[in-house]
């Protein structure tokens, strides 16, 4: 059942990562949670987290619309970057696949639920990759959403990250009204297409929203789904129950 909000349980963890660093993340959670969604923010990836769980940097779909998915009776886990750290151009490495294990890892620990990586943006890169690099039954779907299809400042786009090795189930958003020139909305079925051993590829073409922001690419934009979140939000919800 979807949770109510004195349900909603959020904080902070550090999770161990194989190669010794720490990864600070946000958990927020409804009771027994239904499905564990990994959720990639777009941009640099800096939400600026600290211990006590504020967020500097909230307006990334995944980080603003995080009470959402727990009201669908979820919980999310939203990483932060280490240190601070430029995500840009290292989405797609092998060092960044190992991280997503990581944190597949500690979704897994936190409830027995099924795992869905989520990610937005430059964020879809990590998404696909972890997608394309989980170990056999670790995660039940990937979701895409206006994802990095066409090079630009990052020098990666999801096809770096080897979308042709992807073998759960996935769901592509794009919004006909993205003016963002990275993540054209008519890249969507080229992106499906390349996930040629997946089980199950499907494109959701979606419209709306609005612009706060004059950055096409920027989070307050149909880019970033402003103004239509719940419309979006209850979309892939639906998806994912399909594929819990």
């Amino acid at each position: 059942m979807p949770a109510s909000g004195h349900d909603i349980i959020e904080r902070t963890a550090e999770v161990p990562l194989t190669d010794g660093r720490r990864q600070r993340v946000l958990y927020a959670a409804a009771p027994q949670p239904r499905a564990i969604l990994i959720m990639f923010p777009g941009g640099a990836g800096d939400i600026g987290l600290d211990e006590s769980g504020t967020i500097r940097h909230g307006d990334n779909f995944v980080v603003r619309t995080r009470a959402l998915w727990v009201k669908h009776g979820y919980a999310v886990v939203i990483p932060d970057t280490i240190d601070g750290a430029n995500l840009r151009g290292s989405r797609s490495s092998p060092q960044y696949a190992a991280l997503a294990r990581d944190l597949v890892a500690f979704a897994h620990r936190q409830a027995p639920a099924p795992v869905f990586l989520l990610g937005t943006s430059q964020g879809a890169i990590a998404a696909l990759n972890g997608a394309a690099h989980a170990a056999p039954g670790a995660i039940s779907g990937v979701i895409l959403t206006e994802s990095v299809s066409r090079l630009g400042g990052s020098g990666e786009t999801v096809f770096s990250a080897g979308p042709e090795t992807v073998r759960v189930p996935a769901l592509v958003v794009a919004n006909r009204d993205d003016r963002c020139d990275v993540a054209p909305p008519e890249d969507a079925p080229r992106i499906a297409a390349a996930m040629t051993a997946s089980p199950d590829v499907h494109v959701a073409e979606i419209s709306g929203g609005t612009a706060r922001s004059t950055r096409t690419c920027g989070s307050l934009t149909p880019h970033g789904y402003f103004g239509i979140e719940t419309a979006v939000v209850d979309m892939i919800a639906a998806w994912i129950d399909r594929h819990r």
